[in-house]
């Protein structure tokens, strides 16, 4: 008898954007709650504010592009911190899918982008 793994499917999917059947568990990783919306406006299923980047991190990054290679790295640094939330995570990869809803306008330059690429290494 083999037994099957399941492969960790993990995305990422601005706030703003219309929840999918298949976006799985949806958590939002902002420490903010996103402008313009209020609470009734948002498909979520948690709200877990601890996994993003400390409130001194995400205001020196400032979303500036020239600052993305050091934030990647400061914000692992504090990602490999013991974190009851990472933690939560991980456990719901292990089962579902999960999408992680942040709020910035810039879709590559973002810590939900390096939040689940540091998920996608925990997981392998």
């Amino acid at each position: 008898m083999t037994l099957k793994h399941r492969v960790p499917d993990i995305r990422i999917k601005r706030v703003y954007a219309a929840a999918e059947p298949d976006d799985g568990v949806r958590i939002l990783v902002d420490r903010l709650w996103p402008r313009g919306l209020h609470k009734s406006d948002v498909k979520m299923d948690l709200w877990l504010k601890d996994v993003a980047p400390s409130a001194e991190l995400r205001q020196w990054f400032g979303h500036d592009p020239a600052h993305w290679e050091v934030f990647q790295a400061r914000y692992r640094q504090e990602l490999s911190q013991p974190n009851a939330e990472l933690e939560q995570i991980i456990t719901l990869m292990k089962s579902s899918t999960v999408t992680l809803l942040y709020a910035a306008h810039d879709t590559e330059h973002n810590h939900a982008r390096v939040l689940m690429e540091y998920l996608e290494q925990a997981v392998a």
